[in-house]
């Protein structure tokens, strides 16, 4: 059965879209920019930052669905400037220091509300 997930602890949707759908053990999160869900606004600190608040927010939308970053098997990362890749790898490799998930990662012309870095992500339910 297809459910839909929706936290407060991470921005609301900005179109016709969830934050995530779980079916049949697997857990769909959207694309998720770096907005700071109790202020609405994008997060400072360049692409340090903005890698920080988008891992916070898919870690808030694995939690509200039972998942942890341990069930993520592939993530997406969008980039508006792949000079930015190494800052970024390394703020995401801290969230998966064993046994990372599949990924793939590539610039963009631009993402949504100028933020540097988008991520998407693919958890499923192994236990």
């Amino acid at each position: 059965m297809k459910k839909t997930i929706a936290t407060t602890e991470a921005p609301s949707a900005i179109g016709p879209y969830s934050q995530a759908v779980e079916i049949n053990g697997m857990l769909f999160i959207s694309g998720q920019v770096p907005v700071n869900p109790q202020t609405g606004k994008v997060a400072e600190g360049g692409i340090t930052g903005q890698t920080e608040q988008v891992m916070k927010n898919i870690g808030a939308i694995l939690k509200a669905a039972g998942y942890t970053y341990n069930d993520v098997v592939k993530s997406t990362c969008f980039l508006s400037d792949m000079a930015n890749f190494k800052a970024m790898n390394e703020v995401y490799g801290k969230y998966y220091p064993e046994n990372p998930p599949a990924r793939a990662a590539f610039a963009v012309k631009e993402l949504p509300l100028g933020a540097l870095v988008e991520i998407e992500s693919i958890a499923v339910k192994t236990r």
